[in-house]
């Protein structure tokens, strides 16, 4: 590979990857290696330490650091003098990212983000880490030019000290799951305990939880929706509902494009950090729809259409697949695709549609980007502008469609932030899962329509038929690395909620070989739960196992959920025993730290009272009408199939019903418990209603 220089114009090795994080830096003049054996052969051969970088594409101070540091050549020349020089997307390699993020908060004791930098030993273990470093010191970080000669002289002169402290790492890492729960030790109690700790954090004034940043903690809000279906806590669906308002009328949902942004610098979610992921998206967009379920608020109905509308129009390929992120910086600056300034807007909208738009987005106050510019948030409810113009609110509505209209053409038209598009198994599995839902509560066929074009693409292109084996990442014609925990755990959710909305055996069948693989190529057979990384997975300092939330969902607790539903739709114990065994290996996290492990309280819940399954047998039409009216409503403990008869293929016997001498019949099951089959809807109806097998 060339040396750093002045005049560097050779692409490194990162300009072969499918990772288009890894390829923004393919010009760099830093002698770049993905990971991989060649790297970590250089490193131990010339007994070099490795110099790890991971970030992904969407990351606004990954930018920063790669123009300031990585794309300097005296800077490039130090790190290429110095350390073996690793690139990593985190995106593609979360098994990778979950070790060192873990060694930052061992090392920092507190939580890390990305740019993640860290030293490694040539035998992968971390001997210092950090996130972000300038060029030259400065937000009390020292310049990291600077930073490499320090720790190069470390790693040359203290080799005993850095040994003493990989044995340290290695057993933190090692007491990283507490033992699991004895066996019938769980307890409702921690659900408690869990929406107890939400309501002492939730923020009374804005919503959401603490403060500043704020980020919308999906998860978090689900159980506080699920907690008042099954209690009817009242307290418990402010905190949702007030959060999810504050949320769609501020500067964190895009106003005029639909979607969300990443998270909120500031507590009343007014100026977000402007990167939007396809996961943030996909957890928001399901829930949204959960929450209108629950509450009919229009501006629930609104937010859930305009992010449907986004994700189809900018975020699927021609393929199916969906892509990845929208990057937070265009020409240079975050956010600059989104801001405004007043003249602006009002020398592309009509005097009267400025006249309402001003108000209801702030345009009449203070700038709140930068001291310059405007980014587009609800300052007023549409009823208080309409009161003071005096003008009928459903005027200005229409006034408000138009002009919103006009600035989204505009906008368009400006340099758009980049898109990274790889196609990620488990991210496209949460939005699969959100579209179908989506799709039932509104009556979306389209909806559904992109979620199976997603599908078809993952079982076309990640999903290796011949071998039983699904991959991780595809960009550019090309699928390759070992799916993990999250990718299976997250499909197999996702085709549960599909097979609710659109029933049909090959996804049954998809779902099944997926929970086998759960239990055989990622089970902890000696303490229950899963292993983020499959049993035969390239051997690295630490194999995760996780069980709380992070930006994600748990694996852990979406794997026992999706687990127990299925072991309970096919009257299936192995499934519904490897659940209970994975809920009880994290039980004393959700127990000792009950606001952090939301998706395993929801699976504990379900595990504790199973939910209702719901079958409903008839001809196709009778069988689509029945759904129409059945799953529009919020019922999360209820799972509902529609299997029209005769069925386009072969049923397991838990779900091979007799469409008998009616149109439609429907058998209602709980556990180990069934009714005589009902056959109106009006019956099925007042049977969930009721609650009659609680």
């Amino acid at each position: 590979m060339p040396t750093a220089s002045a005049e560097h114009t050779v692409p490194n090795r990162l300009a072969d990857e499918t990772s288009p994080y890894l390829r923004q830096h393919a010009d760099n003049p830093v002698d770049w290696y993905p990971w991989g054996p060649e790297a970590l052969a250089r490193a131990r051969r010339e007994d070099k330490p490795i110099l790890l970088s991971i970030g992904y594409s969407a990351c606004h101070w990954c930018h920063v650091m790669a123009h300031e540091s990585f794309a300097d050549p005296d800077t490039a020349r130090r790190m290429n003098e110095l350390f073996v020089n690793v690139k990593v997307d985190r995106e593609e390699r979360p098994d990778l990212d979950q070790i060192y993020q873990t060694a930052h908060q061992l090392f920092n004791q507190r939580a890390g983000g990305w740019p993640l930098t860290a030293f490694l030993a040539p035998d992968q273990t971390p001997f210092f880490v950090g996130t972000y470093f300038p060029k030259t010191p400065r937000y009390g970080l020292p310049g990291f030019a600077e930073l490499l000669e320090r720790v190069a002289a470390y790693y040359r002169d203290h080799r005993d000290e850095i040994a003493r402290q990989g044995a340290a790492v290695a057993e933190a890492f090692a007491r990283a799951v507490p033992p699991p729960a004895a066996p019938g030790a769980c307890s409702g109690e921690a659900i408690a305990e869990a929406i107890g700790a939400l309501k002492a954090s939730f923020d009374r004034t804005h919503g959401g939880f603490g403060a500043a940043p704020k980020f919308p903690r999906a998860t978090d809000l689900q159980l506080c929706l699920r907690r008042y279906a099954a209690t009817g806590d009242r307290a418990a669906l402010h905190v949702a509902a007030f959060t999810l308002e504050r949320m769609a009328l501020g500067g964190i949902f895009d106003q005029l494009g639909g979607g969300f942004c990443r998270y909120s610098v500031d507590a009343s979610w007014t100026i977000p950090h402007f990167e939007k992921m396809l996961y943030d998206n996909a957890l928001l967009l399901g829930l949204y729809a959960d929450a209108y379920a629950a509450t009919r608020a229009p501006l629930f109905a609104r937010v859930a259409g305009e992010t449907a509308q986004w994700v189809r129009r900018e975020m699927q390929a021609p393929e199916g697949g969906y892509y990845s992120s929208l990057d937070a910086d265009s020409e240079h600056a975050e956010g600059k695709y989104y801001l405004w300034t007043p003249d602006e807007v009002r020398r592309l909208l009509s005097a009267e549609e400025y006249a309402v738009v001003a108000p209801h987005y702030g345009l009449d106050r203070a700038a709140n980007f930068e001291g310059r510019h405007w980014h587009l948030a609800v300052a007023q409810p549409l009823a208080a502008v309409a009161a003071s113009l005096d003008l009928p609110e459903a005027q200005c509505a229409a006034l408000l469609a138009a002009a919103r209209g006009k600035l989204l053409a505009a906008r368009e038209a400006r340099v758009r932030p980049a898109r990274d598009e790889k196609i990620l198994a488990s991210w496209n599995a949460l939005m699969i899962g959100a579209m179908a839902r989506a799709a039932a509560v509104f009556g979306r066929d389209d909806w559904l329509d992109s979620a199976r074009r997603a599908l078809e693409f993952v079982r076309a292109r990640l999903w290796d038929r011949s071998g039983g084996r699904l991959l991780a990442a595809y960009k550019d014609g090309r699928a390759h690395l070992n799916a993990y925990l999250d990718d299976h755990a997250f499909l197999l959710q996702a085709l549960i909620e599909l097979m609710q909305t659109d029933f049909r055996p090959a996804d049954l069948e998809l779902a099944r070989s997926l929970a086998q693989i759960l239990l055989e190529r990622f089970a902890d057979e000696a303490h229950g739960g899963f292993f983020f990384t499959s049993h035969d997975h390239e051997r690295l300092i630490h194999r995760p196992k996780e069980g709380a939330d992070n930006a994600t969902p748990s694996g852990n607790g979406v794997a026992a959920l999706a687990l127990n539903r299925l072991g309970q739709l096919l009257g299936e114990p192995r499934y519904v025993d490897a659940a209970s065994r994975c809920i009880a290996a994290f039980y004393p996290g959700l127990r000792d730290h009950p606001a952090g492990f939301s998706t395993l309280a929801i699976a504990l819940e379900e595990s504790l009272a199973p939910p209702t399954v719901v079958v409903v047998r008839g001809a196709r039409p009778a069988v689509r009408s029945w759904l129409r009216e059945l799953l529009p409503a919020y019922r999360p403990s209820t799972l509902l199939l529609g299997i029209e008869h005769p069925s386009e293929g072969p049923l397991p016997p838990a779900l091979d019903k007799p469409a008998g001498p009616q149109a439609v019949n429907a058998y209602v099951c709980r556990g180990v418990t069934c009714l005589e089959p009902v056959a109106t809807l009006d019956a099925l109806r007042g049977l969930l209603d009721g609650g009659v097998l609680k």
